[in-house]
């Protein structure tokens, strides 16, 4: 079987091989239909070539094969045969046996609607050959690179924090039609490209309940139902893809024309979606439930820890680059970036327990913040910690921003002690959430008005007026680099 990922080597137009000059061809009968194409050229002097063709041959001949008084029957019967095998083309070389192309023969071309293009003598059937083979390696070339810019665009379309309208709309650019996601209900959550029209639309849909896993009752069972299902409505290519991720979603496609590279572009994206669709796993789904049903009966965290497959973890605190925000299929996307499948979405950021060891790299179209790897019974401080990097990261417009997990000064003081000074040196603000959370950042970021307003999305004037509020209840100033020192050392202890 073809693989589904290497696109097919694509024909060659007729007209592109009638446009070489240094091969002198010439279409003396038959359609002049830009849409003809050829898959190769086979030479055969057979009187009945029929059973050596595999269709789409360019056939060509010198005429060794015609007998001496051949009449309008022979002709008609040989290309007859020609056209029953689904023959192309057929070239006919007007040396070294005939000096012309017989007229019976134009005359049954004509007739049959079969191109004839006589083969001047100069021109060998192997340069005709070798001048196809070149036309088709420079097609399969451009179909290459253009389903690898398909591949890309697609996988970093997966990467976004909107990752399906995305997947569906670059695969609808690149089919130049309609791309569609049905839901295991059979109905369309998600599409992209133009409408095809009432017709189109319609008929794709029967499409998907053809291969849909649970569809209406009385058909076939879905183990025995195809994978893909194909159909051509009013000059409108269909095709439907059942995901493979088990859980029922069908990507629907309807564009003009079925180039050679299309289906391995639609399968990547199906895989895409499949990914992006179906549950992922980072350990096993009886392990993850266990882990959740002993955390609500009352269990600890490091006693749950270690069936979620580790000892140490990362929290990943993550928030689109755009305004809009994040669905739990993009919270998916990203947990599957990270690589882990622990995943939360909470209001416009995502955060992701990542085991210790993974590396965390930066994801496009997010900004992220990382704790240091930390124990379960630390994960509240660990996730403080991503929270703080993802501040200073929006701030600063970094992409990525780790939290230091290096020993401190801080680690010299008894935490005890600590916490107590922590708790009575912000006692005046610790009712006031905003007060004490704008503090924190605009010391995180060393006093800058601007980047502290960008960070918690307030004006600078906001930031201004609270810092202010701040400086009045502590009794303190704030432009005093001991002051603020020792108020960052509280506020990394609340």
């Amino acid at each position: 079987m073809p693989d589904p990922t290497v696109p097919p080597t694509p024909p060659v137009p007729l007209d592109a091989l009638l446009a070489r000059a240094d091969l002198g061809l010439r279409r003396i009968a038959g359609p002049a239909d830009p849409a003809a194409v050829v898959h190769w050229a086979h030479t055969s002097e057979m009187a009945d070539p029929y059973p050596y063709l595999l269709g789409g041959e360019l056939l060509l001949s010198a005429g060794v094969h015609i007998p001496d008084g051949a009449g309008a029957g022979y002709f008609d019967a040989y290309v007859s045969r020609i056209v029953a095998a689904g023959g192309a083309a057929l070239g006919f070389g007007v040396a070294p046996v005939h000096d012309t192309v017989p007229g019976a023969l134009v005359e049954a071309c004509e007739m049959h609607g079969l191109p004839l293009l006589e083969v001047p003598p100069r021109t060998t059937f192997s340069a005709v050959a070798r001048a196809l083979w070149q036309l088709m390696a420079q097609a399969r070339t451009a179909e290459l690179r253009r389903v690898t810019e398909a591949q890309q665009s697609l996988a970093t379309a997966a990467a976004r924090p909107d990752p399906v309208p995305a997947v569906l709309q670059q695969l609808a650019r690149r089919l130049g039609g309609r791309a569609v996601l049905y839901g295991p209900e059979g109905t369309p959550i998600a599409g992209a490209g133009p409408d095809p029209g009432a017709e189109a639309r319609t008929a794709l849909a029967k499409l998907v309940e053809v291969v849909r896993p649970s569809g209406p009752s009385g058909q076939e069972p879905s183990d025995a139902r195809p994978s893909s299902a194909s159909d051509t409505v009013a000059g409108v290519r269909l095709v439907a893809h059942v995901l493979g991720n088990g859980e029922g979603f069908v990507l629907g496609t309807a564009a003009p024309q079925r180039d050679a590279g299309d289906h391995t572009i639609a399968s990547v994206a199906a895989v895409l979606l499949s990914l992006l669709t179906g549950e992922r796993h980072g350990g096993s789904g009886a392990d993850r439930s266990s882990a959740l049903v002993r955390l609500l009966l009352g269990a600890a965290p490091s006693e749950v820890a270690p069936l979620l497959g580790g000892d140490r973890w990362r929290v990943v605190r993550g928030r689109p680059d755009g305004r809009a925000a994040p669905d739990p299929v993009a919270a998916s996307a990203l947990g599957a970036a990270l690589g882990s499948s622990m995943v939360d979405v909470a209001g416009e950021v995502v955060r992701v327990l990542v085991p210790d060891g993974r590396t965390v790299e930066r994801v496009p179209g997010w900004t992220l913040g990382v704790s240091a790897a930390a124990a379960p019974r630390d994960w509240p401080a660990a996730d403080a910690q991503a929270s703080r990097a993802l501040a200073r990261a929006r701030a600063t417009r970094t992409p990525l921003l780790r939290h230091g997990d290096r020993p401190a000064l801080t680690d010299l003081v008894p935490p005890h002690d600590a916490d107590a000074h922590a708790r009575a040196l912000l006692a005046p603000i610790e009712r006031s959430p905003a007060l004490v959370d704008t503090l924190r950042t605009w010391l995180s970021l060393h006093g800058s008005w601007d980047r502290t307003a960008v960070a918690l999305d307030v004006h600078r004037n906001t930031v201004r007026q609270r810092i202010a509020r701040c400086a009045a209840l502590l009794d303190t100033d704030l432009d005093d680099p001991d002051v603020r020192m020792e108020l960052w050392f509280a506020l990394r202890r609340t």
